[in-house]
């Protein structure tokens, strides 16, 4: 009989916090307040107060996989419950506060809620939902006790007063590692939202994972900015990346504008940062509009929606800044893929290392990828046939909460609902979502492409395409695009800007100029609200043709 073997521990959440606690406990953490200005604080207190609201939890009759929700902005308190929470072998539920209020009411009661803690911001939403959120036993204000808000909300508690009575020395119980330790919603905008049921063990190996050289690849001594919000994925698990790393953190909170990120990042010499699109190209603006060059910022993980490559450019030689593109979804984790070059990839011209770099990047270790057809077919990963691009991992999603069905394929795939080409070395490029690609005459335009081209001239703020109803072609690509404060851009100009860019056939029909595009709950366009404005444009056109032409 064979003899020896290695220790061995579950993988839990309460671990990460421990850890910073112990080995990086004077480093700083600073975190938005939300009424304003800063407060600054380290691991050693964070680690401390989790313990405090796990045994205040406790206390309250909180129980083992009983779902504790959240509508809070990323901030200390937030943090707290990130590790408390699951520490206590609980259910740390985030909720995007920019769902509807049906919604809201929706996923409370889906995850059957028994504790909501409330940042002070949305108060007036929870007072005005209560009777809507029966599950809830107990609304506790992430703050000191206040009068003024106890009378907005009857029976409220407070999160100062949790961390009075709660012990700073609780024993963390011993927590499978398979238990549940977060919950979180897609942002349903087809139907209702579906809730994804993290695990300790999920998130600990995504942890790791995400944190590798060609991941994440930040280490104690990077200052980390989280702008990704903590209700959404939670914030691409860069809290626990950053704990497991024993980074200095910097908490944003609501003020999420270029301006403010600009002052953030200069006072606090932030040199890594998360988000999306939307919020770099504010910050892109306020640079260019403050005169700012290099900054601290040295990488971003960018991910939700495509990035513009006009974008990563202008950041990487007007201000030292590499934007690093990264793929994921709710379902996955986040993570699937980030992009790194490999070693081949170093010898070739500026312009193919660019093309690579505009990507989604490559599976970090823990996922697989593929592509198929709509019968299922694999494809060949050759980096020109595109499919329905299909995951499976340690951290993807099985069975949707509370619906007891499966989410996968009958051979074990999870369908992301992207359209992709993927490499022999899996370098995936997303080509479009299959709710979002304009199939015109049979054959598809990807409007990925298109919104690249036209936030790439300099005279758009920013752009989306969209398919467009066709009575001879079935769809046809248009373009919204928001002209940039002062430009004279017309639209045989825009237009004209696609030559030679793509094939003539794959050039937009018109350019409709907005003020503003439609933002959902994750900051990405909302293509079906544009489709609902504009998606006749031609078909009234054609139809006023042959009018004029009778």
């Amino acid at each position: 009989m064979q003899s020896g073997g290695m220790m061995y521990q579950q993988l839990s959440i309460a671990s990460l916090i421990d850890h910073a606690a112990r080995y990086h406990g004077d480093t700083e953490i600073v975190s938005a307040v939300t009424e304003g200005g800063f407060e600054r604080l380290d691991w050693a207190t964070v680690g401390a107060n989790a313990r405090r609201i796990a045994s205040a939890l406790v206390r309250r009759g909180m129980k083992p996989g009983d779902r504790i929700a959240t509508l809070a902005w990323n901030n200390r308190r937030h943090l707290e419950l990130y590790f408390g929470v699951p520490g206590a072998g609980m259910v740390c539920h985030t909720i995007n506060p920019r769902l509807s209020p049906e919604q809201l009411a929706f996923i409370v009661a889906d995850a059957g809620d028994r504790m909501l803690f409330v940042e002070r911001t949305f108060l007036p939403l929870v007072a005005a939902l209560r009777e809507r959120l029966p599950s809830i036993e107990a609304f506790v204000l992430m703050g000191a006790r206040d009068d003024e808000a106890a009378a907005t909300l009857p029976g409220l508690l407070f999160h100062d007063d949790l961390l009075a009575e709660g012990d700073p020395d609780f024993a963390w119980p011993e927590v499978d590692e398979t238990a549940p330790s977060s919950l979180c919603y897609t942002s349903g905008t087809t139907g209702n939202p579906k809730g994804v049921l993290y695990t300790h063990r999920s998130t600990m190996l995504h942890t790791m994972t995400a944190n590798q050289p060609d991941g994440m690849s930040v280490g104690a001594a990077d200052t980390v900015l989280p702008v990704v919000p903590m209700f959404h994925v939670n914030a691409w698990g860069t809290p626990y990346v950053a704990a497991m790393a024993g980074s200095r953190l910097v908490l944003p909170g609501p003020r999420l504008d270029g301006d403010s990120l600009v002052r953030l990042i200069q006072d606090e010499r932030v040199t890594f940062a998360a988000g999306v699109p939307t919020i770099w190209l504010g910050l892109l603006n306020a640079l260019e509009a403050q005169g700012v060059g290099h900054t601290t910022l040295k990488r971003t993980v960018v991910g939700g929606s495509a990035l513009p490559p006009s974008m990563r450019r202008a950041f990487r030689e007007r201000h030292g800044v590499e934007l690093v593109h990264a793929w994921g979804m709710t379902e996955t984790g986040p993570l699937g893929t980030m992009n790194a070059p490999l070693a081949k990839h170093l010898a070739l011209p500026a312009e193919d290392q660019d093309r690579i770099g505009n990507g989604q990047g490559k599976p970090i270790y823990g996922v697989e990828l593929r592509v198929v057809d709509e019968n299922g077919t694999i494809l060949p990963n050759d980096g020109e046939t595109q499919g329905q691009l299909q995951i499976r991992g340690h951290w993807v999603v099985d069975q949707y909460f509370a619906q007891g069905r499966s989410a996968l394929t009958d051979d074990g795939w999870f369908d992301t609902g992207d359209i992709a080409t993927l490499d022999e070395n899996g370098y995936t490029i997303i080509r479009d979502r299959s709710k979002d690609i304009i199939k015109s005459g049979g054959e598809w335009i990807s409007t990925v492409d298109l919104e690249n081209i036209a936030v790439g001239h300099p005279k758009v703020a920013n752009a989306a395409a969209i398919a467009a109803r066709h009575p001879k072609w079935d769809e046809r690509p248009v373009i919204c695009a928001i002209p940039r404060p002062g430009s004279d851009l017309t639209e045989a100009e825009l237009l004209a800007f696609y030559d030679g860019k793509l094939p003539r056939w794959q050039v937009p029909d018109r350019v409709i100029f907005v003020e503003s595009l439609p933002i959902g709950a994750t900051g990405k366009v909302v293509k079906a609200t544009l489709r609902q404005l504009h998606g006749d444009v031609l078909w009234d056109d054609a139809v006023a043709g042959e009018n004029a032409g009778g």
